[in-house]
C-alpha cells in the first residue's frame, strides 16, 4: 500500500469537507507527498475561507518567537490570522465566525516542546467553545511512532512549550495526539482525523519516502529532529544549542568550555547510537552571537538505539561539572525557569539522577496510557 499523509488522501477523497466553509492552520511544511501546498489543494477542491498561522508563520518565514499581525496572503488573497503571539495563542471567536471547520496540516517533529502541538491543543479548545469541527490532516511522525522518552508533563509546569500530559518524545502522530488530548484533557472538541495510509510505526519519514522540508527554520534535517527531544533542553540554559549555525541542536557549546575534555567525558559513557566530537563554532545570531563556542557535535551512529533525552541530561551534567559558576539557567518571561517548562518538572534542575529515574517510571505508565489512541 502506498504511504500517504492525510492531505494526500484528501487529494482523492471528499472526507465530508465539501460544502463546508474551511479554515486552515498550516505552514510551509503543509505539503502533499509531491510537494504541492495544502493551501492550493484545498482551494482547488473546497471552500477555503481563511488561513491561520502557527509559530514561524503560514509560509515558514518567521524565526522562533517572531510575531505576525493579521494580513492578506499575497498568493491566495485569503485573510491570514496569526494565532501565535496573541494573548493566549489561540484563535479568537471572531476568527472562527465565518468558518464551519478548522483544519490543521503542519509537520510536527514528535516532541512535546514543539509549539505546533500546543497550537493544535489551543485551537481544539477554541473550536469546542465556538461549536466548530476540528479536522487533523494526519502526518507521519518523522522520528517514528514507537520510541518514547521523558516524563509525563507535570501540569504545574504547563506552558506553550509543554501543554499536555505526554512524554518529551511522545511517539504519536498529530492525529493520535489530538485524540489523546481531546479525551485525556477533556477538551470536548468535535474532532475528525483524516488518517495516514500505509505507514508503519517503526518508520522514520525518509523510510516512508517523504522529502525533508524544514518544519521550522532550525530543524534542517532528520538527524536534528531525532536529537531535538534531548538537545532542546539547552534552550533553558546559558549554553548554545547551535542556533545561529548550520547545525542547530547538533552543536552544543559555550565560550568557556573545554571541548576535548567534554567529548572525552561523554564518549566514555558510551551512549547508544551516539559519538561526541569536539567542535568550535560561532553563532551568527542567538546565544553567544559572534563568539567562538567550544563544545561538541553529536553524531548519530544508530538512530534505532539512540536515547537523545538521556544523553542530553548527561551532557548537561558534564558541562556543569566543568564550571558550574559560569553556567546558568535562563528565566522565561513569566519569571520561572524555562528549563522547568521544557523538562515538564523542576526535578531535572535539582537532581538529574532523580529525573532519569522518573523517566523510566513514566515510560511504562505512558505506554499503557497512549495505547487506546494509536491509529496505526
Amino acid at each position: 500500500m502506498e504511504i500517504m499523509n492525510g492531505i494526500d488522501r484528501l487529494s482523492i477523497e471528499d472526507s465530508g469537507l465539501r460544502g463546508k466553509r474551511l479554515g486552515l492552520i498550516t505552514s510551509n511544511s503543509g505539503l502533499s507527498k509531491q510537494l504541492v501546498s495544502t493551501i492550493d489543494i484545498l482551494r482547488g477542491k473546497f471552500d477555503l475561507r481563511a488561513l491561520f498561522g502557527p509559530e514561524h508563520g503560514v509560509r515558514g518565514d518567521i524565526q522562533a518567537g517572531g510575531k505576525v499581525e493579521t494580513y492578506t496572503d499575497r498568493r491566495t488573497e485569503l485573510p491570514v490570522y496569526s494565532i501565535y503571539g496573541t494573548a493566549d495563542n489561540r484563535p479568537a471567536p471572531e476568527m472562527l465566525a465565518e468558518i464551519d471547520m478548522l483544519l490543521i496540516d503542519v509537520q510536527d517533529v514528535g516532541c512535546r516542546y514543539y509549539t505546533f502541538e500546543s497550537t493544535m491543543y489551543n485551537s481544539m479548545e477554541a473550536c469546542a467553545k465556538a461549536g466548530k469541527t476540528f479536522v487533523v490532516l494526519d502526518r507521519v511522525n518523522p522520528i517514528n511512532g514507537n520510541d518514547v522518552e521523558g516524563i509525563i508533563l507535570d501540569l504545574n509546569f504547563k506552558s506553550f512549550v509543554g501543554i499536555g500530559p505526554v512524554l518529551n518524545r511522545h511517539g504519536l502522530t498529530m492525529g493520535e495526539l489530538a485524540q489523546y488530548y481531546n479525551k485525556e484533557c477533556k477538551l470536548g472538541c468535535d474532532l475528525k482525523v483524516i488518517p495516514l495510509s500505509g505507514w508503519k510505526r517503526n518508520m522514520y519519514s525518509d523510510e516512508a519516502g517523504f522529502h525533508w522540508v524544514n518544519p521550522s527554520p532550525n530543524i534542517p534535517n532528520i538527524d536534528c529532529a531525532i536529537l531535538y527531544p534531548g538537545t532542546c533542553l539547552f534552550e533553558g540554559t546559558s549554553i548554545s544549542e547551535g542556533r545561529g549555525t548550520t547545525r542547530p541542536f547538533e552543536l552544543i557549546g559555550a565560550p568557556w568550555l573545554d571541548a576535548e575534555a567534554l567529548s572525552d567525558t561523554m564518549n566514555r559513557q558510551k551512549h547508544p547510537g551516539l559519538i561526541f566530537r569536539p567542535e568550535n563554532f560561532m553563532p551568527v545570531f542567538s546565544k553567544h552571537q559572534g563568539k567562538i563556542c567550544r563544545g561538541v557535535q553529536l553524531h548519530i551512529t544508530d538512530r534505532n538505539t539512540i536515547q537523545p533525552l538521556n544523553a542530553a541530561v548527561h551532557l548537561l551534567r558534564a558541562i556543569r561539572a566543568q564550571d558550574d559558576e559560569k553556567f546558568s539557567w535562563r528565566q522565561g518571561q513569566d519569571g520561572q525557569f524555562f528549563i522547568d517548562h521544557l523538562a515538564g518538572t523542576d526535578i531535572l534542575r535539582k537532581s538529574p539522577d532523580e529525573y532519569l529515574e522518573l523517566c523510566n517510571k513514566d515510560k511504562t505508565e505512558y505506554n499503557k496510557k497512549r495505547q487506546p489512541y494509536l491509529l496505526y
